[in-house]
């Protein structure tokens, strides 16, 4: 780019029109095909203050110089020209203004999903184009800047003059239909106007229990784990959300989504019929909803684990913190973080009813599948927080130097976010399991191809072949495997399909929040139920479509970790929730130790582990334990899993659903009571028990 700015001004100044104009013409694409093709370098230019704009001032500038310098036009034509030019850039800077006024007319107070927002009369967003300045001049000008290079060429004022006014017309349009939008009939509600709407629709909806999520891009998954269990359990759910941002990555759910980010105007939720918020996470602005005092509030945590962060300090601000088990109580009383045992309760792990018990010996002749689902490296970036730094390339290495496995990679979303040696390990394991599929397909190809030649040898015999020959030497199964894959694939085709319509959130180019929310309205009836058909649907066409004897690296929301849980024999995972999870199963797991304590250490500091087989970074432990996943009769840990199952996730009667239904009603009351008392002394009723403090420290049961 900077190359063809000094070949324009060489062009403008020597005079040579032909490089002048081939210089203009080519800076003029690249500007227009890196917009297209590569944003960042246009990001780049923007933060360095060359935008748009200024190159093409610049790019506009060499041309009237060229012109100065070739053309022999009269001085009025040129003043027209120059003016025109100068008109169109100040219609561009108007538009810009007009702009920024827009948007943030349209950046309302509180943002919605799934809430009918026709009282609010919202309007789509203006053209992308309008909008963004960056896409606007380099196009628009277009015709302006061809204008004059052809005048610079062939010396007549028409070109140029033609040009500019075009672009100004175009400009002065975009000017004209931008304004619009504040007129009253595109005028957006305001913020009076949508926090009266916000307030009208809480008294009508009455919401009782909700969750409350606080995070940054790539964390929706931790709130999103708990949304069936909301929907099971609430009569009128409700997701508050505090960053604009996070309304998108909410998943499919009919649960009305509120977005809230001013603490103003979180406050109106106290004039609601909020009972209690879950808590999936910490998070700075948990603090600021916490200052309600008529929600009660229980943390639930996004899984549990023998990580520090699983018994927080910070969950003491909490009314009640809610666990799976007795293992967590236990945690959180060993941990001593100030949480009150009497605050702790036991409700299980709702969300891991779709997992599927054991079933023992696996089938005959079918590949062990092997899940291998690191954690990220965390916060802390520890080296014992994630097994993909010391030790993953080496399990990966040896599980696929077995041939009765069939591995399954899936490793956490935010792996190599922190540490930038984690995302170049998972960059070589994969790389692995690609080079593993292409070896196994080749091998394939060499036995297809010795198949055909020995048909042939037995197709030149003298003796003809009989029609059971003839199947034997090609077999049906496997003709009947591949017309099975194709119509696997596109049965799954056909539920990505259906899955995508019911549940994708696919909005034109330029479309704002104000106009997702208002295409986001009340949903139809029937429709969460028809989420949930189409997502089983799409698990089995899934799994149904993948090769029997390929690896699989399984990244994103799909398919989900449960899912991968019911097609597995063995996982290996790291010192995580996904282990404790896996247990609702009792299949044999192992856990990889990169901590650097002893076998035994790490065992006693790490609970979850106590039924895991242990592999160290070099992996020397998975031949055994592959013998004892394929043998039952060489496992050891059956029972101790059994007993750890109900140990970290609680007994499996009464089911965990209930226990946690249960629990949300007692905090409900609890709220109920709470608001009756403060009504009762705010109408001067003496006679009212207050609560009586309770004395601190720990009680520990069991």
């Amino acid at each position: 780019m900077g190359c063809l700015f000094t070949l324009q001004f060489v062009g403008a100044q020597l005079p040579s029109a032909l490089i002048l104009f081939i210089a203009t013409g080519l800076g003029l694409a690249l500007d227009l095909t890196l917009r297209r093709w590569q944003p960042g370098i246009i990001g780049a230019l923007g933060r360095l203050h060359f935008d748009e704009a200024v190159r093409q001032l610049l790019r506009d500038l060499l041309v009237v110089l060229g012109i100065a310098h070739l053309s022999g036009i009269d001085t009025v034509a040129r003043l027209l020209m120059v003016g025109g030019l100068l008109a169109c850039y100040a219609a561009h800077f108007v538009c810009r203004a007009l702009a920024v006024v827009v948007r943030r007319s349209r950046t309302l107070p509180v943002v919605t999903r799934n809430i009918d927002t026709a009282a609010l009369g919202l309007t789509p967003a203006p053209p992308r184009l309008l909008l963004r300045p960056a896409h606007r001049m380099p196009l628009l000008q277009v015709p302006a800047t061809l204008g004059m290079l052809l005048t610079a060429v062939a010396d007549r004022a028409i070109w140029g003059l033609l040009g500019v006014g075009i672009s100004l017309v175009l400009l002065s349009g975009c000017v004209a239909h931008l304004a619009t939008w504040l007129l009253p009939g595109k005028r957006s509600p305001g913020e009076e106007r949508t926090l009266a709407f916000f307030q009208s629709w809480l008294d009508s909806y009455r919401p009782d229990v909700g969750i409350y999520f606080s995070g940054g891009s790539g964390t929706a998954y931790q709130a999103n784990m708990w949304l069936s269990t909301l929907a099971a359990v609430a009569e009128r759910p409700l997701v508050v959300l505090r960053e604009r941002g996070m309304v998108q990555q909410i998943a499919a759910t009919d649960v009305p989504v509120i977005c809230v980010p001013r603490v103003a105007h979180l406050m109106l939720l106290e004039r609601s019929t909020l009972k209690m918020l879950l808590h999936p996470a910490n998070a700075p602005k948990t603090s600021q909803v916490l200052r309600i005092p008529t929600i009660k509030h229980a943390f639930t945590n996004h899984g549990e684990s023998d990580k520090l962060s699983s018994c927080n300090p910070y969950a003491k601000v909490y009314d009640q913190v809610w666990v799976a088990g007795p293992a967590a109580r236990k945690r959180y009383a060993v941990a001593d973080v100030g949480v009150d045992d009497r605050d702790v309760v036991e409700v299980g792990r709702p969300q891991l009813a779709p997992i599927r018990p054991w079933a023992g010996r696996p089938e005959p002749g079918r590949a062990l599948t092997v899940l291998y689902a690191p954690t990220w490296e965390g916060w802390t970036n520890d080296p014992g927080n994630t097994s993909v730094l010391l030790a993953g390339e080496n399990i990966v290495r040896t599980l696929l130097a077995d041939p009765r496995v069939r591995l399954l990679y899936k490793p956490h979303p935010m792996t190599g976010s922190v540490n930038r040696r984690a995302g170049e390990a998972d960059a070589r394991i994969r790389t692995l399991i690609a080079e593993a599929n292409a070896g196994t397909a080749a091998r394939a190809e060499r036995s297809d191809r010795a198949g055909l030649g020995a048909r042939s040898e037995r197709g030149s015999l003298a003796t003809p072949p009989t029609a059971t020959d003839t199947v034997a030497a090609e077999p049906a199964r496997g003709r009947g495997e591949g017309a099975a894959s194709a119509e696997a694939r596109a049965e799954l085709a056909r539920c990505t399909e259906e899955l995508n319509r019911l549940t994708a959130r696919v909005f034109r180019p330029g479309a704002d929040e104000m106009e997702r929310m208002m295409r986001q309205s009340a949903p139809e009836p029937g429709r969460a139920e028809a989420v949930e058909a189409a997502m089983e649907a799409w698990r089995a066409a899934f799994w149904a479509a993948q090769p029997r004897d390929a690896h699989l690296v399984l990244t994103g929301s799909r398919p989900d970790i449960y899912s991968c849980f019911n097609q597995a024999d063995l996982l290996i995972s790291d010192v995580s929730s996904v282990a404790a999870d896996f247990l609702a199963s009792t299949k044999p797991y192992a856990v990889v130790n990169t901590s650097g304590l002893s076998e035994a250490d790490f065992r006693a500091a790490n609970p979850t582990v106590r039924a895991a087989t242990i592999i160290t970074p070099e992996a020397r432990e998975i031949p055994a334990l592959l013998a004892a996943v394929a043998d039952p009769d060489l496992d050891t840990l059956a029972d101790e899993r059994v007993a750890l199952q109900t140990y970290l996730l609680g007994p499996s009667d009464p089911p965990s659903l209930t226990r946690f239904t249960e629990a949300t009603r007692a905090l409900s009351a609890e709220a109920d009571a709470r608001r009756s008392r403060q009504t009762r002394l705010a109408s001067g009723d003496s006679g009212v028990e207050l609560p009586i403090p309770r004395p601190s420290g720990h009680r520990i049961t069991g």
